[in-house]
Order: C-alpha cells, then structure tokens, then sequence
C-alpha cells in the first residue's frame, strides 16, 4: 500500500521558500502570479492493512512540525 503526504506550512506563517519562488518567477517573466507557498511531498510503501490512525501519528510524531505546519494523506492505490 502506498500514501502520500503532503505538507504545508500554516495560514500565516511565514514562507520564504515560497517567496524566493515567486520572486524566481517573475524575474522569468511570468506576471500574475500573486502568491506563492512551498510544501513537501512524502511518499510511504506501506505494509498491507496499515490503519489511518498509524499513519496521522506518523504524521504528527516525525513527518510534519504540528506547530507550524499543516498535513494532507492520500492513499494510492
């Protein structure tokens, strides 16, 4: 089984990642773009029959920082 996790900073913390890539952008010429916000992608191969609640505790113990940052899992199938 696999899940991804997608990980994004918090509404209103601050994301200069993301604003070196908007500032990357419109340097390249490309208008319109009003804001940007970095994350990260973690992929996991999971044994068959991992329950959700494992891989929310996953979550919050290692993969993402629960004071500043947001987390999303998608199983694929």
């Amino acid at each position: 089984m696999k899940a991804r996790v997608f990980v994004t900073l918090k509404s209103g913390v601050l994301d200069p990642q993301g604003k070196a890539i908007q500032h990357a952008l419109e340097g390249l010429g490309f208008d319109g773009v009003k804001d940007v916000r970095a994350g990260k992608l973690i992929e996991l191969e999971l044994a068959d029959g991992t329950s959700d609640s494992a891989i929310e505790e996953m979550c919050r113990k290692l993969l993402a920082n629960m004071v500043i940052e947001n987390f999303r899992i998608e199983k694929v199938a």
